[in-house]
């Protein structure tokens, strides 16, 4: 699908939909919980839907209606299956990396499938770790994983600087386990908000884990999920960094409503870099309100924050002077080689932008040209050249713009409420 800018956003107020990220660990909490369990969550993506399709193959019962997940757990006393469950990922790879040691501790065989990049993309820390922990885990072809054995409790090493995913799918199944286990993560622990997030979905499940030592995670054994019964999704910080970002290089302000300015996710940290752009921010309630200002170029370390760069990039275009991103070599294994196809599809845009070894950098223009770009099938690129086109001189058009689905479906039609217009030309 190609999609053509013909009207960039001018402004105005928009809600915040369900984060992803919570959405994914609060369900998985919820299957393993030991009764049923409401998760409210206004919205679904594609990578939301794969969780769900997995948890369903597993023996959950998750049905979606009154904006809500109704959670039956996986049954705690069933036989095993005589042939490996099917289950499929999508391209989500929290899906894979959350429920890969979680199928294991149940002593679950599992066939996984996946999609796009997914295979491609590291599992190496965490299989090695599953084998040497009681599991056997093999290829069949590029895109099926086959995972037997059950999960050991003991001591689980981790490296801090692939993905914090392992670690979230390794506190979600130890406590399930016989025994105690410790996880120690080596290095600095990137996109730590992240498995802070799990840490605070495990606790509302009743699930204890002791961090008496930084990055070094205690896990008691024979551990019970307890359901919640009620819990809310709260509003995704990660895809309203869109809409803020478009306030503050657009012509008018831009105010997202329903998000936690107390989150534990990651990605709030964009309101401290638009002020930091020379953006102005208004923090109220539940609301945030960005306007535009006199935006200059910073410097950025990306290690806790990758998914914002692509729209930060946007943001250093719009803005006086250089902007340099660092720390963001984990980009390269994301649904694209995302340093590289960033850089591509602004270059196209009429950006001035290079592609570093961990990062870019950014001279701004303030004005571009505009023109046609690439997706690369990647949901955030589409986005970002989206938001882009509010300081491009002609239209933009956006091929493979329907990747947008995979984490946010209602994208454009979000875009139409801020003004924007777009069409459809094939």
């Amino acid at each position: 699908m190609t999609v053509r800018i013909t009207k960039p956003i001018q402004g105005g107020t928009i809600r915040a939909i369900a984060s992803k990220s919570e959405a994914h660990r609060l369900l998985i909490c919820a299957a393993l919980a030991g009764k049923a369990s409401f998760i409210a969550c206004t919205e679904r993506s594609e990578d939301i839907d794969a969780t769900v399709r997995c948890l369903q193959a597993m023996g959950a019962e998750l049905r979606y209606e009154n904006n809500g997940f109704f959670v039956t757990p996986i049954p705690s006393h069933c036989s095993q299956p005589q042939a490996p469950l099917k289950l499929d990922c999508g391209e989500s790879g929290a899906t894979l990396r959350f429920l890969l040691p979680v199928c294991s501790a149940l002593g679950l065989p599992i066939c996984f499938s996946m999609n796009g990049r997914l295979p491609e993309r590291p599992l190496s820390s965490l299989w090695d770790e599953m084998q040497s922990h009681g599991c056997t885990l093999t290829w069949s072809g590029k895109s099926q994983l086959n995972c037997e054995g059950q999960l050991k409790s003991g001591n689980y090493t981790m490296p801090g600087n692939v993905s914090s995913q392992f670690v979230s799918g390794l506190l979600f199944s130890l406590p399930l386990l016989e025994g105690n286990s410790i996880i120690r993560v080596t290095g600095k622990l990137e996109s730590r908000p992240y498995v802070d997030m799990t840490l605070d979905a495990l606790a509302m499940f009743g699930i204890k884990v002791n961090e008496e030592e930084t990055n070094v995670f205690h896990i008691p054994g024979n551990q019970s999920f307890v359901s919640s019964e009620n819990i809310k999704v709260n509003g995704d910080w990660s895809n309203a960094a869109f809409w803020l970002c478009a306030g503050a290089i657009g012509k008018a302000g831009v105010s997202c409503t329903g998000l936690d300015l107390e989150s534990r996710q990651g990605d709030r940290a964009i309101v401290d870099l638009l002020e930091r752009f020379g953006a102005i921010v208004v923090r109220s309630k539940d609301i945030v309100t960005v306007s535009p200002g006199a935006l200059r170029g910073i410097e950025i370390d990306a290690g806790d924050t990758p998914d914002l760069v692509p729209i930060l990039a946007a943001v250093a275009c719009a803005a006086e002077g250089q902007t340099v991103i660092r720390n963001a070599g984990r980009l390269r294994i994301k649904e694209s080689d995302r340093l590289r196809t960033i850089a591509e599809s602004l270059s196209s845009l009429g950006a001035d932008i290079k592609e570093t070894e961990d990062g870019l950098i950014i001279n701004g223009k303030k004005t571009l040209s505009g023109g046609e770009t690439q997706s690369y099938g990647d949901h955030r690129i589409a986005m970002t050249a989206a938001i882009l086109s509010i300081i491009c001189s002609g239209s933009v058009l956006i091929n493979d713009a329907d990747a947008v689905k995979k984490s946010y479906p209602d994208f454009f039609n979000d875009f139409s409420t801020l003004g924007g217009q777009y069409e459809y030309i094939r």
